[in-house]
């Protein structure tokens, strides 16, 4: 008797096995290598960090972050549910509001 008769659905059953359980690997709840989509929040669900500018738009944010790093402020700029805003650490919270007084249309 031919072994490849019984061999051969064996071998498949198992190359479906493996493609069925990294599949489920590959695309289950919480286990996924692919990132969520960001969601946006309002200005006070950043955690510790603080708004202290509302760009008009993204150049001008990525601007304002550009010139805090300067003056050595870390900062990010994240897109909330009431607009953008230019967020910083609550130490850094007063030197990145007087910084932010050279450029009148920060607010």
């Amino acid at each position: 008797m031919d072994r490849s008769y019984l061999l051969t659905p064996l071998v498949g059953f198992a190359v479906v096995g493996v493609l069925a359980l990294l599949l489920r690997w590959a695309f289950g709840r919480g286990t996924s290598l692919v990132p969520r989509s960001p969601q946006q929040g309002a200005p006070e669900d950043y955690g510790l960090l603080i708004a202290v500018a509302a760009p008009a738009d993204a150049v001008h944010g990525r601007r304002l972050c550009r010139s805090l790093a300067a003056d050595g402020i870390r900062s990010t700029l994240v897109e909330t549910t009431d607009g953008l805003r230019v967020m910083v650490w609550p130490p850094d919270e007063e030197a990145a509001r007087l910084a932010l007084t050279r450029y009148p249309d920060a607010a």
